[in-house]
């Protein structure tokens, strides 16, 4: 299947390139998210006037996941309290979720969709680097503190 991006989507495209993908991504993925259209020459030409509209607007959301990334190193290191054990293993575990709720609550907007956790959660007490994708050129490092309440 034939697309044409209109962001940038990572590691497939920038916008405006027209991309072959697998028929599901691009219907169920790309398309319902406004990610992309279908590669057809009506859609082709229509891309080409509102291209400069669609990278002005890319440009927009990167200069705010910046500001964002700038915001969250103001931050310094975020603090979140978890029942614990003797040994320092949490009687549970902190996620994306509690993590995004913590900066929320910080005064910085994050969505736990926004926070990478690739090794899963975090189930012992100390201090962790997480990295937050603010968008898909700009990465920001948090500094968290997991201490017993």
């Amino acid at each position: 299947m034939e697309v044409i991006l209109l962001e940038k989507v990572g590691k497939l495209g920038n916008i405006g390139e027209k991309v072959s993908v697998k028929a599901g991504y691009g219907r169920n993925y790309l398309i319902p998210g406004g990610k992309a259209i279908f590669a057809t020459p009506h859609n082709i030409a229509e891309f080409e006037q509102r291209r400069s509209e669609l990278e002005q607007a890319a440009a927009d959301k990167k200069t705010a996941a910046e500001a964002r990334a700038a915001s969250l190193a103001d931050l310094g290191t975020i603090t979140i309290g978890a029942n614990a054990g003797d040994e320092g293993k949490l009687f549970g575990s902190v996620g994306p979720r509690d993590i995004a709720a913590a900066v929320t609550d910080a005064g910085v907007e994050l969505h736990k969709s926004e926070v990478k956790m690739p090794e899963g959660a975090i189930r012992e007490l100390g201090q962790f680097e997480v990295d937050i994708q603010l968008h898909a050129d700009v990465m920001a490092t948090l500094n968290l503190s997991i201490v017993a309440e």
